[in-house]
């Protein structure tokens, strides 16, 4: 093995393992690209004003837009209440009965409608805790729903779905947020069910076990006066999200013309809240910054691992591995998203740095890119979610739960079962292809 290809291996360790004790990735991915770019013999400043910076600007250039009117729309939703009438009415409609329910389903309307999925913790957590309380529930479960709601198959597998999980691979295979419908519903049931059913079965066991609701000391109910909203509101919720999503695969329209259409939907559905939405905007804008940037980073390390020598060694590996190329890119998009951490952020490093291959051969044995695009952003949902991930530790903080008391259930929803999943959908697709 060679030492370039023992750097990246080192390399993305080291990525992992600071990314693990919390510390931004915004200095972390440089130094670890010069890390690799070491021990690869390449100049430490030439990777990282060339290739480091190509990379990360690229990215940013091309998916800025969406995640600047994604994080809008997103708070725009959130500060006038739309996003809270909406899964208010949802859980009217359930009833604290069905607790799980009534906590995954809102959180996966608003990440079906594009609304970021870090914005669906903040607006979803005091509702949850409402129902939590009320169907006296262990409070620690409550990551569990919501991280499965929030960041399982509506961000991956779902035709149609605007998150940026399913918008990336479209640039590298030419095709549209409906692509491989029929693997994307099996996808949606080969996750969805059994995830749904542990939630349930830790819920069961809990309650057997005497386990009940505990007050969160930190947790202060929000002061939103839901009372003084038109009982309509929560149609303020649903139709701008109907809005992007028939904009998007109806339509055809770009991502950008739909998120701003939905953003000026709620907006005017809101116009006696117009002190709001000034702020809301604002707010929305300075918060993608920080997301992009951190995905951007990311990209940008995975931007000098392709420029070392190794990396010519571990696309071989890659290109060469038993099964079809599905399965390849399954791994390959699994490994990534692990160690960086983040979905968007190892799909792009893993098809920046394979699609053309991938592609390639696809058209070589007549194998329609819509199944390279579906496996690629069913993957990224998987190990993305290791403990390190951003959103992870976004939603613990804001649960008041440690790691030890509720990340089991996110690890099983979000990361066991999409992995496996995701590789044998990979592995028996390719076998019919």
């Amino acid at each position: 093995m060679s030492v370039s290809l023992v750097g990246i291996f080192l390399g993305l360790v080291l990525l992992m393992f600071l990314a693990y004790r919390g510390y931004s990735i915004i200095w972390v991915a440089p130094v670890c690209a010069a890390f690799v770019a070491l021990l690869s013999g390449l100049s430490i400043l030439d990777s990282y004003v060339g290739d480091y910076m190509k990379g990360m600007a690229g990215y940013v250039m091309a998916w800025f837009p969406a995640f600047f009117l994604g994080a809008v729309y997103g708070k725009v939703m959130d500060m006038t209440g739309s996003a809270r009438s909406l899964a208010d009415k949802v859980v009217k409609w359930i009833g604290a009965k069905h607790a799980i329910l009534a906590v995954v389903i809102p959180c996966m309307l608003m990440t079906y409608g594009g609304i970021s999925l870090f914005v669906v913790v903040f607006v979803v957590y005091p509702m949850g805790y409402a129902i939590y309380r009320a169907a006296n529930m262990p409070r620690t479960l409550l990551p569990g729903a919501i991280a499965f709601g929030a960041f399982g198959i509506t961000m991956t597998s779902v035709p149609g779905t605007p998150q940026i999980q399913n918008l990336i691979p479209m640039q590298f295979y030419g095709t549209s947020p409906m692509a491989a419908p029929l693997l994307s519903i099996v996808a949606c049931l080969a996750i969805g069910i059994p995830g749904l059913l542990y939630l349930e079965w830790r819920a069961r066991k809990s309650l057997a076990a005497g386990g009940a609701f505990v007050e969160d000391p930190k947790f202060v109910e929000s002061d939103l006066d839901t009372a003084s909203l038109p009982s309509w509101h929560w149609l303020s919720g649903l139709l701008p999200i109907i809005v992007v999503v028939v904009l998007l695969n109806v339509f055809k329209q770009h991502i950008v013309t739909s998120l701003v259409s939905g953003i000026i939907l709620c907006c005017l559905m809101n116009i006696k809240q117009y002190k709001v939405l000034l702020p809301s905007i604002s707010a929305g804008a300075n918060g993608s910054l920080t997301a992009i940037m951190n995905t951007a980073c990311a990209v940008g390390f995975g931007s000098v691992v392709k420029a070392v020598p190794g990396f010519a060694t571990l696309t071989a590996l890659m290109m060469n591995m038993p099964g079809s190329i599905l399965f390849s890119e399954a791994v390959a998009v699994n490994v990534l998203a692990g160690a960086t951490g983040s979905a968007s952020g190892g799909m792009s490093i893993a098809l920046e740095a394979l699609a053309p291959q991938y592609l390639e051969k696809a058209l070589a044995i007549g194998l329609n890119p819509e199944f390279l695009h579906r496996i690629a952003s069913i993957s990224s949902g998987g190990l993305d979610t290791l403990p390190h991930n951003g959103a992870v530790l976004t939603l613990l903080a804001v649960s008041n739960c440690t790691h030890k008391e509720s990340y089991g259930d996110v690890c099983v929803t979000t990361c066991i079962i999409p992995v496996v999943m995701s590789l044998l959908l990979a592995l028996v697709w390719g076998l019919w292809i």
